[in-house]
């Protein structure tokens, strides 16, 4: 029936249109005035990174919108990555929201879910009853990776928590050349290569411009929400050549100079006070100069990576600034950029050129760094710098990412508006958490969380606002008390003082030993207390104990590898058969046959012609780690690629036409006598396999002991930086009907090698 004919439409629930109403909560409209929202998210930039904090890195957008506005000295994250963009997003502490730790494991506890829970609504879902629109580009995290698969559940996916379009990544990291990519609910393939000039960087801005552009062209009358959680600078390290040898020369000097060189800029700054201390270098760091002249060199490449990647970011961010100011939008936008912890201790205290190799117990000595030290910021590297340069990226502060001392969980932040903050260049230096700012910003914005969402109840914000310091750098710091955990380590803020444990791993907690410092006189935590106020030590840790009962931190769990080891055994069960047909999409490495330290066959069920055929049956990983199994030439071959080296078995044989069945069988040799002591790894035979029958093998001490690879698997192709020596996407071209994983039932996982490797992914 035509739409003019006078009969109303009926849908298949038998009501008409006039009849239906929306299954969303009618939109409010925004308070008069209501700003847009630019919210810029750096990894594991440390506190005296961006050059408006103290570092000779080149970050003049940044240093510019700091200039334009305001910079804080006493933002406080939680340590880690997931927890502070789970407090950021919702306003409530991590554990109170079940982000305790990671999105990479769910312990059982309330407060360690790994997923956001309903009752805590995320900025994008209280902002959306009020008439915003929400853009969502670059790194998620807050959603368990187990989830991250073509059949979700979406309900953690950013979509499913009030975005409305998604542009990014759901881990915690990706390569930069060849990233994991996600368009809304979708797995995509990079648009471009490493080879055509690609990096995720200059792609997530470009869609950062996009969804703004689309959106103004639409509804110019309505405020939006983009909120850009780039990649940069978390491991891997990657960035154009140019920029990162140009900094080789800046970094010469080494760590120590470094820190001195930038505690002596934010003192000029007025970041920190003059008196502050700079505090002995962190446990296990050695001189810069008792180190070898090799070891410099690479060390200096490395952390030339690090600050080109930084360096890479800002140059593109300019571009979207530039765009907001041709477009009329700057004046009406808040911008925000910050990190989401300190520094990473992940790279150890050598650093890696590829970390894939070392988590496999493939070493990386010296020789071998300094003979790949061009290729350091490229497409086969997973480079990340040695402890010395995290130390000097958290300068002025004690400790790491991980830790709850200041250079885990304290970072730089800029805000900027110009309509509304008549500031300019000024410093604050209130304490202000993570959680603090989705109460700011509803502030500012004139409007309330609601009480609920979807037609869920909704906790209260645990957050507290901090506008009032926005246009009174006289306001004092929220008068609430803060506590700090991650793997144990602790710490509380209360009234400009802070105790703190750091807490040895596999040691009792009782054993821990906590200090205090009066942070308003002591910025950088170098003069202990608990020796001459016992009292105020000892009424500080109680306040700690009680705000771990009310947050759901508890109980306390320092296990790294358990924690691991126990979330995959869960997800995967008693499941040891996987079927992937042809023209299927990209699988998650974490929902990917988990065929770390077992034996399994791999078989794909094949049509070859009389002309042959060549091409990938079954990949997993990327240049830096994984497997492959492909025809080429007319031979079928296994890949196993460990950190960069290459183990290939090509068939004795030719594959005949007729052939119905390739495949590879893998099996875990049983050792004939003790492997030598500190020793982990055993001998594995890979045998190839044309229509079941043995054709060629290879035995190596080389496997993948704790990961495959943080990228994923393809059947029939290799969608990204190739595992071998092909040119991607290398498709095959017979006809691929299937192919089959089973795994055997003997896997013997080291937990805490699996999760020493896990961390460095985080």
């Amino acid at each position: 029936m035509s739409a003019g004919s006078g009969t109303p439409f009926r849908g298949t629930v038998g009501r008409t249109v006039a009849e239906s109403k929306p299954w969303w909560p009618e939109a409010v409209k925004p308070p008069a005035g209501a700003p847009n929202i630019l919210i810029v998210l750096f990894d594991d930039v440390g506190f005296s990174d961006f050059g408006c904090y103290g570092s000779s890195i080149k970050t003049p957008t940044i240093d510019r919108l700091a200039a334009e506005g305001l910079r804080y000295s006493g933002f406080h994250t939680t340590a880690m990555c997931s927890t502070t963009r789970a407090a950021l997003l919702t306003g409530r502490n991590h554990h109170s929201v079940g982000v305790g730790c990671l999105a990479n494991f769910d312990s059982g506890y309330p407060g360690y879910r790994g997923k956001i829970a309903r009752e805590a609504g995320t900025l994008a879902e209280m902002l959306r009853v009020h008439g915003y629109r929400n853009y969502m580009v670059g790194k998620w995290h807050v959603t368990p990776l187990t989830e991250s698969g073509a059949t979700g559940p979406f309900d953690g996916w950013p979509l499913g928590r009030g975005f409305d379009r998604f542009y990014g990544f759901l881990d915690a990291e990706t390569d930069q050349y060849a990233p994991e990519l996600v368009s809304d609910n979708t797995h995509i393939d990079p648009p471009g290569t490493y080879a055509d000039g690609y990096h995720l960087t200059e792609d997530l801005i470009d869609q950062a411009i996009r969804f703004i552009g689309d959106h103004h062209a639409d509804r110019p009358d309505i405020p939006w929400l983009t909120w850009i959680a780039l990649g940069a600078c978390h491991a891997p390290h990657q960035a154009p050549a140019d920029i990162i040898r140009r900094y080789d020369a800046q970094f010469a000097h080494g760590w120590d100079v470094e820190r001195e060189r930038r505690l002596a800029r934010q003192k000029a700054l007025g970041l920190v006070p003059q008196e502050t201390r700079m505090p002995e270098r962190n446990d296990g760091v050695k001189a810069w100069d008792d180190h070898s002249a090799d070891e410099r060199r690479v060390f200096t490449r490395l952390q030339a990576a690090f600050a080109g990647m930084l360096e890479h970011s800002d140059r593109h961010l300019a571009r979207l600034v530039s765009f907001l100011e041709t477009a009329g939008m700057r004046d009406d936008t808040v911008i925000i950029v910050m990190s989401d912890n300190g520094a990473s201790q992940e790279g150890g205290p050598l650093g890696f050129v590829n970390a894939m190799g070392p988590f496999n117990f493939k070493p990386e000595p010296i020789a071998e760094k300094l003979a790949r030290i061009d290729d350091i910021g490229g497409p086969d590297t997973h480079s990340n710098f040695p402890h010395g340069w995290a130390m000097a990226s958290n300068t002025p502060l004690r400790r790491y990412k991980q830790n709850t001392h200041g250079g885990g969980i304290r970072d730089p932040f800029v805000i900027t508006w110009p309509k509304r903050i008549a500031a300019k260049g000024e410093l604050r230096h209130q304490f202000v958490h993570a959680s603090d700012l989705t109460p700011t910003l509803l502030e500012l914005i004139g409007i309330e969380a609601p009480t609920t969402i979807a037609g869920c109840p909704q906790m209260p914000l645990e957050g507290a606002s901090f506008a009032r310091s926005i246009t009174d750098a006289t306001a004092p710091s929220k008068a609430s008390p803060q506590y700090f955990e991650m793997f144990g380590h602790r710490g509380l803020w209360q009234g400009g003082w802070k105790a703190v444990a750091y807490h040895p791993p596999g040691t009792p907690f009782d054993n821990d030993k906590w200090e205090l410092f009066h942070l308003e006189k002591d910025f950088s935590e170098t003069n202990d207390l608990a020796a001459k106020e016992p009292e105020r030590l000892a009424q500080m840790i109680a306040t700690w104990w009680d705000e771990a009962e009310k947050h759901n931190v508890l109980p306390l769990d320092d296990r790294f590898g358990p924690r691991f080891a126990e979330n995959a055994a869960r997800f995967h069960g008693a499941r040891h058969h996987f079927v992937f047909h042809a023209g299927m999409g990209h699988v998650p490495t974490d929902v990917a046959p988990d065929v770390r330290s077992r034996s399994y066959t791999i078989e794909a069920h094949v049509e070859i012609d009389d002309a042959g055929a060549s091409g990938v049956l079954i990949s997993h990983g990327d240049a830096t780690s994984g497997y492959s199994l492909y025809v080429r030439d007319g031979h079928l071959v296994h890949d196993l690629n460990i950190g960069g080296s290459h183990h290939i078995v090509r068939s004795d044989r030719k594959v005949p036409p007729d052939v119905r069945r390739l495949g590879v069988h893998v099996e875990r040799l049983i050792r004939r006598e003790p492997p030598a002591k500190g020793s982990r790894t055993g001998v594995t035979e890979y045998t190839l396999l044309i229509d079941g029958e043995p054709a060629g093998s290879l035995q190596t001490q080389l496997g993948f002991h704790t990961l495959i690879s943080w990228s994923g698997l393809d059947i029939g192709r290799d969608r990204g930086s190739p595992v071998s020596h092909y040119e991607a996407p290398f498709e095959f071209e017979g006809r691929l009907l299937r192919v089959t994983v089973a795994m055997h039932n003997d896997q013997s996982l080291d937990g805490e090698a699996v999760g020493n490797a896990q961390m460095a992914r985080q």
